[in-house]
């Protein structure tokens, strides 16, 4: 292994999803899909996402200007948000036949929608049904939950972070399966880069309700990479595409940032150990005396390198920070006042004063 491919290729990764701040619509669209996690630790995923690409970005912020931004919560290879001029590409999915429920749940909307599930009670009652988590929820909500999988509701809004739902609108049919794979798998590809190519097609499985047979992904996907400029290499046996950049990499600065655990730059866990040389895990969902590294820990970049995690939470109005690392701790001076800048941009993120914010051990 050359440890200049494997800083080459990080510089890459950065460059690729670490943007210049710009505006909410607009970050969105550049990256072109958002992964949404519900977890508040000590912030929404998607809003940890955001702040480091969104000039002035405040916790909730998507949520608040949601329904004037022209996006769309939807699940491509995760349930997240991408531009409404994509979603549209996804449907239809798999056949599938509403029940009567269904039926009725969908034209209640039509006329009365955004729709809260709370509001469906009084006209079909608080029955319950069996969950896709083996529990139980309402089988109004779980009607609500198909009808917006199966593309004949969106999402308008949340009101407390529960959502909103509306009749979708009539969508033209004009583009064909392979039209509508392409895009969609060149967003993707691009999401990802660099990746191993191996696990961009694996990826694409999400798309297999649009092209069904494997073969014809792969030729498809091999015309992405190609008419698309992507460049390929092997590093380790592993063989890496990613877009061409369109600039010359810059020098990277003496930043740290808090990444969120499915931000774009971290969510490839083998990419991930490849480029960095350990292994995270998210450990939310893994018993307390089990974790390594937190309950929520933010993988720390600095400069090109993610070399430990911070977990972050609020109490009294105030953040705590406990900073972990892989290796030893960096010693020099700009990498302290880097940390504490970011300790800065953070707790300011959260709307808090700037400085209500400490270390702790």
């Amino acid at each position: 292994m050359s440890q200049t491919d494997i800083q080459r290729l990080r510089r890459i990764a950065i460059a690729n999803t670490l943007f210049s701040p710009t505006t909410l619509r607009r970050a969105i669209e550049k990256l072109g899909f958002l992964q949404a996690d519900p977890i508040r630790s000590p912030a929404r995923a998607q809003d940890l996402i955001l702040r480091h690409r969104v000039k002035g970005y405040q916790a909730g912020d998507l949520e608040k200007r949601y329904s004037k931004l022209e996006v769309d919560e939807d699940f491509l290879f995760a349930y997240g948000f991408l531009p409404r001029s994509l979603s549209p590409l996804l449907y239809p999915r798999e056949k599938y036949i509403l029940s009567d429920l269904e039926t009725e749940v969908l034209d209640h909307v039509g006329n009365n929608g955004p729709v809260h599930p709370q509001d469906l009670e009084a006209t079909f009652g608080s029955e319950r049904a069996r969950n896709g988590w083996g529990g139980f929820s309402k089988a109004t909500k779980r009607a609500l939950e198909k009808l917006h999988h199966y593309g004949y509701l969106r999402i308008a809004g949340r009101k407390k972070g529960v959502r909103l739902y509306q009749r979708t609108p009539e969508r033209n049919g004009g583009q064909s399966p392979e039209e509508r794979f392409l895009t969609l798998a060149h967003l993707i590809a691009r999401f990802h880069s660099p990746v191993d190519k191996k696990a961009l097609f694996r990826a694409l499985n999400c798309l297999k309700h649009i092209v069904s047979e494997p073969s014809r992904r792969k030729v498809l996907l091999d015309e992405v990479l190609e008419s698309n400029g992507f460049e390929q290499e092997t590093i380790d046996g592993i063989e890496y595409v990613w877009p061409k950049p369109k600039n010359r990499i810059a020098e990277l600065r003496d930043h740290i940032r808090f990444l969120a655990p499915f931000d774009p730059l971290v969510r490839d866990r083998e990419r991930f150990e490849h480029l960095w040389g350990w292994t995270y895990r998210f450990e939310a969902y893994i018993p307390a005396a089990k974790r390594e590294r937190g309950y929520y820990a933010l993988p720390l970049l600095w400069r090109d390198d993610v070399i430990g995690w911070a977990n972050a939470n609020v109490a009294n109005d105030r953040l705590h920070l406990q900073i972990g690392y892989e290796g030893q701790a960096p010693k020099s001076r700009a990498y302290r006042q880097a940390l504490e800048h970011e300790a800065t941009r953070l707790a300011t993120f959260l709307r808090l004063q700037e400085d209500q914010w400490e270390f702790v051990k």
